[in-house]
């Protein structure tokens, strides 16, 4: 459990660390832009292109998060269904040995009687 919650951490922070350098890297490329576009003659008609092209960056970059969040999400819920099968393997295990151990003490039991009525019946025989 420590390892794995040391591991979510670093895992945490990793990503934490992903996404500022993705903003980073996102504000570079629009400052280079606009640097860029102040320093070209263009017109409207490229300004516009350039708008819809990132328009549609920036939804292709979101929709890429939402992917990594769910994929992120996905595995968190395995290593829990694990942890639980893992538990619930581990309680069958031990009702297991308890039955077991029942039927043991009832066999045990029943030889018991079965030699006592053996005895019983001998006994009868030889009076």
């Amino acid at each position: 459990v420590v390892m794995s919650n040391g591991y979510r951490t670093i895992s945490q922070h990793l990503n934490d660390l992903k996404k500022e350098n993705f903003s980073l890297k996102l504000r570079i490329y629009f400052l280079e832009e606009r640097i860029q576009q102040k320093f070209e003659d263009s017109t409207n008609e490229d300004v516009h292109r350039k708008n819809i092209e990132l328009k549609v960056e920036v939804e292709s970059l979101k929709q890429e998060l939402q992917e990594r969040q769910q994929h992120t999400t996905a595995e968190s819920l395995t290593n829990q269904n694990e942890a639980e099968v893992q538990r619930r393997y581990e309680e069958r295990q031990q009702e297991i040995s308890h039955l077991h151990e029942i039927l043991e003490t009832k066999i045990q039991l029943f030889q018991e009687v079965e030699n006592q009525h053996t005895e019983s019946i001998e006994n009868l025989y030889y009076l």
